[in-house]
């Protein structure tokens, strides 16, 4: 079987970042994409809801989400987070997954294991139906999150912005400050 790793939150000014893993075999990776799961970034905030929902009723899909809030990206570093959340995910599917896939370029100093093997796959959300797919988990938990601080917080119109620093974003951080939310080692201009 074959896990593929995505983030979703990374450059985001305020909020957690999320790191998913879905493991499944080429039965399931099939599934995945006839029933549309492909890059996240290339769906609705709605059909993202619905694929993600699908995805976890099936139950040859092996999933984990992992949490990193702002404040362990302040006290840590991003790369450190997103490191450990690599490993965790796969110390909790390597009962499922030989092959664990990450999206992007880089693998944080991480290297395969005993008995897996571990690659950077450059534009992996538009190759490996897993990456897609723990695309998805990500940034539906990340949207999930921005919605609830919405409720809390809705001068920022984190239900719009997700976290990340558009114009409206930085006018509202401008006039109100930072929330406890708000990543305070960001520079925001």
């Amino acid at each position: 079987m074959v896990c593929g790793i995505d983030e979703a939150g990374r450059g985001s000014l305020c909020g957690s970042m999320f790191v998913a893993g879905v493991a499944c075999d080429q039965k399931n990776a099939h599934w995945l994409k006839e029933i549309g799961v492909k890059d996240s970034k290339k769906l609705s905030k709605p059909k993202r809801f619905e694929l993600a929902s699908k995805m976890q009723e099936n139950k040859g899909l092996y999933t984990c989400i992992v949490q990193k809030s702002a404040w362990e990206i302040d006290t840590k570093g991003l790369s450190l987070c997103l490191r450990e959340s690599i490993e965790e995910i796969i110390s909790h599917l390597l009962g499922f997954a030989k092959r664990f896939c990450v999206d992007g370029n880089t693998l944080f100093g991480l290297q395969g294991g005993v008995g897996y093997s571990l690659e950077a796959i450059i534009k992996g959300d538009d190759k490996i139906p897993q990456i897609s797919g723990a695309s998805i988990l990500a940034k539906t938990s990340k949207d999930a999150q921005m919605i609830e601080l919405d409720e809390q917080f809705p001068q920022y119109g984190f239900k719009n912005n997700a976290g990340y620093g558009t114009s409206e974003h930085l006018e509202a951080i401008r006039t109100y400050g930072q929330t406890y939310w708000h990543r305070k080692s960001f520079v925001i201009r």
